[in-house]
């Protein structure tokens, strides 16, 4: 049978980052697609390579540069024939740029994806809390997007930040989800207590320790990353 046969538009996932969060990136990726069989879900190709070096430490100095190992996957995707890359690690998206003029494929982004669903809940401005690693925060890649479009940003406070977020984040890495809800909460509770109309979990770790059955208790707007840039890969299978 001819390769023509096979031919199609196929999401390549550059994963691995972490290993769990990609997982469910694909299982998210799936129940958010409206499909009446097997065949009308997205041809989808996952490269998760936890061999990737620890993207804040990279981005810190500290440790080994992460970009050739995503750049790796890149490579090997294109060559699969893969016509998009999907990214579900936000912190990675500080080599977004680098990466995506290395390459011919469409890379999506993540914050213009959380952006996208932020107004998807019908919140065109406001104070949005953010959360996520401390390079992620520090780099201000949220922050300048958000603020482009109208949107005040608001942060913990760095010891905050450390004792709460910074745990949740490595109690999942530890596949220890459900430890990190607490903590994860303890996050959302104090950006709320600051006044927010929307937390946004930028980083891919915390819609794991947050998972959406616990958060309408929390009585705020949550974004999930992971779903948001699930719904731009869906976008750009269906060619909006």
């Amino acid at each position: 049978m001819p390769d023509t046969e096979f031919a199609g538009r196929f999401l390549g996932v550059l994963g691995g980052m972490g290993p769990m969060a990609s997982a469910v990136f694909m299982v998210r990726l799936t129940a958010l697609t409206n499909a009446a069989s097997d065949q009308h879900h997205v041809p989808t190709m996952l490269w998760s390579d936890p061999r990737i070096p620890d993207r804040p430490a990279g981005h810190a100095g500290t440790g080994a540069d992460p970009f050739p190992w995503m750049l790796n996957g890149v490579r090997h995707m294109e060559r699969a024939g893969a016509g998009a890359i999907a990214i579900p690690c936000n912190t990675a998206h500080l080599w977004h740029d680098k990466l995506a003029v290395s390459t011919s494929l469409t890379v999506l982004h993540i914050v213009r994806s959380v952006i996208d669903d932020l107004q998807r809940n019908g919140i065109m401005r406001g104070r949005i809390g953010l959360l996520g690693t401390a390079p992620t925060l520090s780099s201000g890649l949220y922050q300048r997007e958000l603020e482009a479009r109208g949107y005040e940003c608001v942060l913990l406070e760095p010891d905050d930040l450390l004792r709460h977020c910074a745990e949740a984040i490595r109690l999942v890495k530890l596949n220890q989800a459900e430890v990190a809800q607490e903590p994860a909460a303890q996050c959302v509770r104090l950006l709320c207590q600051r006044g927010v109309d929307a937390v946004v979990l930028g980083c891919t770790e915390l819609p794991l320790a947050l998972p959406a059955p616990v958060r309408p208790a929390l009585g705020v707007v949550v974004i999930d990353s992971i779903d948001a840039l699930a719904l731009a890969a869906l976008d750009w299978y269906q060619g909006v």
